[in-house]
């Protein structure tokens, strides 16, 4: 029994490659065979190539991480913009900015730029402007949007890169590369692989053919985007809890210090120290014992001096009276 999603592939067209003489080498290997001078793509390494992007960009988005469409071919631009806005993700479908990777600091002053003049005209600055200078206003802004349109709200570098036609698309692969950003890439016969971490080869010309392959792809970043919304719901869910958990703690812990200082007996005077009476005593006691050992002293002084002899009686006055 066929594979449904090779069923799907087949009935899509994605296995129609390019003209044998319009082919790369180094495509060789996902190519099934040639029929009517048209290269068919092996539709098993397209599936498997799918599967392994779908996982990489479910992951991605899993982590938050922002994804940029890529797809300037007629054919492809209305189905870039359409599959990247669903999945909530960036595109650029009309022409590559040189440097819109490597120099991203000027992209996001361009951004600006086109955020400043759009405030212009809706509170009413432009109307105070010559005519002359708001016509070059809103061309510079037309200019501007529609190249820019798709990254407006993209405030730093993707973290993966999924492009239609990678030859097509040879700057902004050329760029990625160059930073290291991941590429998944539906990629024809004609296409370089290299560069490309994810390739799924298949017919990258037929809308049908993009269609399905960034359908997929998107309802890999959809289930990627809902894990990672219901996480952070989750960890803002157990921060609020922690939060409020420490707060009900600490008022907790203060009523209780409150009730304890509250119940809390007069503390018993310890043992020995010292009270009103015992500070006079203090204050006399020794006034008394200097007092005592001065009168001590003057005792000790007067036991050392010579006592006096008692007074004689005289002989002449003894014979006189008789």
């Amino acid at each position: 029994m066929i594979d449904p999603l090779i069923k799907d592939l087949l009935e899509a067209g994605v296995h129609f490659g390019h003209q044998t003489h319009r082919w790369n080498p180094k495509m060789k290997r996902f190519i099934f065979g040639e029929k009517n001078g048209i290269y068919l793509v092996d539709l098993q390494k397209t599936a498997e190539g799918l599967t392994a992007a779908q996982d990489f960009l479910r992951a991605t988005a899993a982590q938050g991480g922002g994804i940029l469409f890529v797809g300037t071919k007629r054919q492809a631009q209305p189905i870039i913009e359409e599959q990247a806005r669903r999945g909530g993700q960036f595109f650029v479908n009309l022409r590559w900015l040189g440097g819109f990777l490597t120099n991203f600091e000027t992209i996001l002053k361009s951004v600006h730029r086109m955020q400043t003049i759009r405030r212009w005209r809706e509170d009413g600055t432009m109307g105070r402007m010559k005519k002359k200078e708001v016509a070059a206003r809103e061309k510079e802004l037309e200019k501007l949007e529609k190249v820019l349109r798709g990254i407006e709200e993209m405030t730093r570098l993707p973290k993966a890169v999924v492009v239609v036609d990678a030859k097509r698309e040879d700057t902004a692969v050329k760029e990625a590369t160059r930073l290291g950003i991941p590429i998944v890439a539906l990629a024809d016969t004609n296409c370089d692989p290299d560069p490309i971490r994810y390739v799924i080869p298949g017919n990258d010309d037929a809308i049908r053919s993009i269609q399905l392959v960034l359908s997929k792809l998107v309802d890999a970043i959809l289930e990627g985007r809902r894990e990672y919304l219901t996480r952070q719901e989750a960890e803002e869910r157990e921060k609020a809890r922690r939060k409020k958990a420490a707060e009900d703690k600490a008022v907790a812990e203060e009523k209780a210090a409150a009730a304890r200082k509250q119940q809390a007996p007069a503390a018993p005077k310890a043992e020995g120290a010292p009270t009103l009476v015992d500070d006079e005593l203090e204050s006399v006691i020794p006034a008394s014992k200097k007092e005592e050992a001065e009168k001590e002293e003057h005792r000790d002084k007067a036991s050392r001096l010579p006592k006096a002899k008692p007074p004689v009686k005289s002989d002449k006055k003894e014979q006189g009276g008789e």
